[in-house]
């Protein structure tokens, strides 16, 4: 896989350990590696292999300087025990496919881990790669880790980072603007070594002060004095990136041995998301080898990538709306870039250019040439808040099967859009458990919903024959240890205060 460089400049180079305890390159940028595609993953044997092993190859061609042991002993510590199902990502059939078409879908589960969310699969993996990325920096080097979350990246982040040796983590949410159950996630999260706090302000804004922290020479100056780094445990961090691409491949494989497909056979992926982190990593399948027809974006009220992608211009100076689908309310997709590397061909300059324009001016239109590029590989779409309710409502009509807000969204766009031609199957994959968001996906089902999240839980439960995961219903019982909130401009002081703990 060879070295990997920032978007913007090639002369910021460094391995796959590097990159992912640095997080973000100096100049803003996020890590690639022009070797993407070199290693593929062979298909025909695909249906033998269960998630630990596709995860060990997968892992393998993405990140060439870990051992094989190394590897084999993260994925063990990540995957074992820690999620519901021994698929880790299970793919559930729907009865009624989405869509005039027909072509059979299936939900892709990626919320069986601990808290209850997708971002549990690469979040379980981050902190065993990162701690043994200590060939990459001296062997007493502590690092914080400070991420901004629109809900759910946060406690995913805290449940894999709490008291893990030689690591604090900051995680920063906008306050008002997550659910109940997704703030009491966070603010009852245990460890000596956590800070969660909210910012007045929205997801974007909470992610740019994020950057521009990690950004600050000056205090990177002060904090390595006292053997402190930053790192992220965003999506902008390729050790977040990279454990996603396996799932693609594991629902390819459960696709195979159910005999839905045949080895070769395009498939069709439908993805809820913001930060287009999700979707991003079926790219990056894509360029391994997967059999992919199309990658289709499914985005909420906020849908700046649905304009993006029937445009070619990016702008991000639009209405900011607060909907049940949080993590998604989004207007400034970081991911995006990597994109916009591989679709412009390795141009860091053109690269750094839009960047540079998204910061300054707001907006930025690529050339029409890799606006065609792109739409080669990807569809779109997007849901009101009305049509996201109705799709809860539809699918639990049609297929007894209960998703939540963000899902919802990728529902919608399913039977809005015909599958592309060749598309032998569809999933979708399902981002968040319905039980994380109880109000909403009650309320579209037309069940009275209680005052309290938690009473409502138990209205969801008993309407819908389904059982609420335990992390989520304990919730209520455990008490409030943060209740921090401050300025975005005091973002950076809360940091440098939080790494004085480690």
């Amino acid at each position: 896989m060879g070295l990997y460089h920032s978007t913007r400049s090639r002369d910021i180079t460094c391995t796959a350990k590097q990159a992912i305890r640095r997080g973000i390159a100096d100049d803003g940028g996020l890590f690639v590696s022009d070797a993407l595609g070199d290693v593929t993953i062979d298909i025909e044997t695909l249906a033998d292999k269960g998630y630990h092993e596709l995860a060990r190859e997968v892992l393998a061609a993405l990140l060439p300087d870990y051992t094989a042991d190394e590897i084999a002993a993260c994925v063990a510590e990540a995957y074992t025990g820690t999620f519901a199902s021994t698929e880790v990502t299970p793919l559930v059939p729907l009865a009624k496919a989405p869509g005039a078409d027909g072509a059979p879908t299936f939900v892709l589960e990626l919320f069986d881990g601990p808290t209850s969310a997708f971002k549990d699969v690469a979040l379980q993996m981050l902190p065993r790669l990162m701690a043994r990325t200590g060939d990459a920096g001296t062997t007493d080097e502590r690092i914080m880790i400070v991420t901004a979350t629109s809900g759910d990246t946060g406690k995913a982040a805290l449940a894999g980072f709490a008291d893990a040796p030689g690591c604090g983590i900051t995680v920063f949410y906008p306050e008002g603007k997550v659910s109940r159950v997704q703030n009491l996630q966070m603010s009852t999260q245990e460890g000596a070594n956590v800070a969660v706090c909210g910012v007045r302000g929205n997801f974007d804004d909470a992610q740019s002060a994020v950057k521009r922290i990690f950004a600050d020479r000056e205090l990177a100056a002060r904090l390595a004095e006292h053997g402190v780094m930053l790192s992220s445990a965003n999506s902008i961090n390729v050790g977040r990136l990279v454990p996603q691409v396996v799932y693609y491949f594991a629902a390819y494989a459960q696709l195979l041995r159910a005999g839905a497909i045949q080895a070769g056979d395009a498939v069709e992926f439908c993805v809820p998301t913001g930060n287009f982190g999700d979707i991003l990593a079926g790219y990056y399948a894509r360029r391994m080898g997967l059999p992919v027809s199309r990658l289709v974006v499914a985005s909420d009220k906020n849908n700046v990538l649905f304009d993006f992608l029937t445009t070619g211009t990016y702008d991000r100076d639009r209405p900011f709306y607060t909907t049940t689908s949080p993590s998604m309310d989004i207007l400034i997709s970081s991911n995006l870039e990597r994109l916009l590397y591989y679709a412009a061909d390795g141009d860091c300059e053109l690269v750094a250019d839009l960047m540079e324009r998204l910061a300054n001016e707001g907006a930025y239109a690529v050339p029409d040439d890799m606006l065609a590029r792109i739409r080669e590989v990807f569809g779109c779409g997007w849901a009101d808040e009305d049509e996201v309710a109705a799709a809860i409502r539809r699918c639990w009509d049609d297929n007894a099967y209960v998703i939540d807000p963000h899902t919802a969204c990728g529902y919608h766009v399913l039977e809005q859009l015909p599958a592309a031609p060749g598309t032998a199957a569809r999933v979708l994959l399902s981002t968040a458990s319905p039980y994380k968001f109880p109000r909403a996906v009650a309320g579209a089902l037309g069940l009275f919903c209680p005052p309290d999240d938690f009473a409502c839980m138990d209205v969801l439960a008993k309407a819908t024959g389904t059982t609420p995961p335990a992390q989520l219903a304990e919730l209520q019982e455990k008490p409030v240890l943060h209740t921090d909130v401050v300025d975005i401009d005091a973002m950076s002081a809360y940091v440098e205060n939080a790494t004085s703990r480690l």
